[in-house]
């Protein structure tokens, strides 16, 4: 379901910039991302050098915001591409006075025109649209393209976690890693009832879980 245009998005926006990163990529070609680079510098842009994670597909960012609150000697940016879902994420930050946490306005396909590599500690896939029709499985962000760009991301031996609630998006996701070289490890067919420790519950989280689906978890490491 596509979010309700926010009244006075763009004075919202405005009012939380020390949060908002607008990156535009129309004019970039998506398939010569690589060659055109507008790199952030990641320690000017939090003042510090903590180690940095990434969240992509951040909705309202309410796990940006824990992570960022539970953790503040670490820095996160959280990836959002709707405007008008990323400005709500903002807007939690600056309410909690949050220090170490950015929300970037870019599709996933045009990261690395963007960010540096081999800059992430952690990467973030939480509740990411399931795309469920075969034909739209190439935007699902754990497809191959996507992985591939996740991979000059981390940092050597640094993992993805990748949640969700969708079975078949899940088995996509085991069976796409798998033949990108990820070894997989944390694998749970139901969160909330395993002994996992430091779960993060994220809105989507939250409703799903309430509603009696069971949620599915997994780390995937490159070998």
């Amino acid at each position: 379901m596509r979010p309700r245009h926010k009244k006075n998005l763009e004075a919202r926006l405005e009012a939380v910039g020390d949060y908002y990163i607008m990156l535009r990529s129309e004019s970039l070609n998506h398939n010569d991302v690589k060659n055109e680079k507008h790199l952030l510098d990641l320690q000017a842009l939090f003042g510090n050098e903590n180690p940095v994670y990434l969240e992509v597909g951040a909705g309202k960012g309410q796990f940006g915001c824990t992570f960022a609150e539970q953790n503040p000697d670490k820095n996160i940016i959280c990836v959002e591409k709707v405007r008008d879902v990323i400005v709500t994420g903002c807007e939690k930050a600056k309410e909690m006075g949050l220090k170490n946490i950015k929300f970037l306005d870019c599709a996933a396909e045009y990261l690395p025109s963007f960010l540096p590599e081999k800059s992430f500690e952690t990467i973030f896939l939480n509740f990411s649209c399931p795309f469920p029709k075969k034909k739209y499985a190439v935007h699902r962000l754990t497809h191959e393209r996507f992985l591939n760009i996740y991979k000059e991301l981390l940092k050597d031996g640094a993992p993805i976690f990748q949640k969700t609630d969708n079975m078949h998006f899940f088995e996509f996701s085991i069976e796409s890693f798998s033949k990108c070289g990820f070894e997989l490890s944390n694998i749970s067919l139901d969160l909330h009832g395993s002994d996992f420790e430091g779960n993060i519950v994220t809105e989507y989280e939250e409703k799903f879980s309430s509603q009696g689906y069971p949620i599915y978890l997994l780390e995937a490491r490159l070998k």
